[in-house]
């Protein structure tokens, strides 16, 4: 889609759905990404059609950690059911790891859900590049619903950290990143798994938890990093703005 449709374009703008808090440190770029990117598209004073679900994120983790992952996905959908009962047009889950519940939320609500991975792929294909590296939260790295629907689904090869490695990163996204603690030790912490991650043949590194672009940016990184926050953010606005 190009950009400069002019104004009569809001007339088309469906409303986003956002499952936010997951955790709001990351919340807040998508809404920042969707509301400068809808501008840069429309100009003028334009912004996005959105509605957000805001969770206390200590719910969540709470569930996460017991591995009580049924009660996690009621959670998810009741916040979907939500959305559509609000207006919402589409669900975007503004996590990675909560993506393992993806198509249970997806089968509860009559609403598109516009999945992290696929846009994540799609990027990384356009690249040319087959082959990259996965960080994210042990939940992303190590179960299947992640990494098995970028090799399944796009063909990709998929490489992830070592054991200690991926503790690391686990480590660091729910002690400091989730808290909007950013820690130049734990930058260097990251780029050492990165240049791991080069010398087991990654082309690329997937920012596969919604914080880590928070850490770590292009000049930081040997290889390209492809933000799964930036790249779902920008899908959300090629839908809303689609014919």
């Amino acid at each position: 889609m190009g950009k400069g449709r002019g104004r009569g374009r809001i007339d088309d703008m469906k409303t986003i759905g956002l499952i936010g808090g997951l955790s709001w440190e990351s919340s807040i770029e998508y809404y920042r990404i969707i509301n400068r990117e809808t501008q840069n598209r429309l100009g003028g004073l334009h912004s996005a059609r959105c509605l957000m679900y805001s969770f206390d994120f200590d719910e969540i983790e709470t569930l996460q950690s017991a591995g009580d992952w049924e009660a996690a996905t009621g959670r998810m959908i009741e916040a979907a059911t939500n959305l559509q009962r609000g207006g919402a047009e589409c669900v975007v889950i503004c996590s990675n790891t909560m993506h393992r519940m993806a198509d249970d939320v997806c089968a509860a609500v009559d609403l598109p859900l516009l999945h992290i991975a696929d846009a994540t792929a799609a990027a990384v294909l356009a690249a040319g590049l087959r082959t990259v590296g996965l960080l994210g939260t042990r939940f992303t790295m190590e179960q299947d619903f992640y990494r098995g629907r970028l090799v399944d689904r796009f063909g990709l090869n998929v490489i992830l950290p070592s054991a200690a490695g991926r503790e690391i990163v686990h480590q660091i996204i729910y002690e400091e990143l989730v808290r909007g603690i950013i820690n130049d030790s734990s930058r260097a912490r990251y780029q050492t798994v990165i240049d791991d991650l080069r010398a087991d043949g990654a082309q690329a590194v997937i920012l596969g938890c919604t914080e880590i672009g928070l850490l770590i940016e292009e000049q930081h990184s040997p290889l390209p990093l492809f933000d799964t926050t930036v790249l779902h953010a920008l899908a959300a606005v090629d839908w809303a703005l689609s014919e």
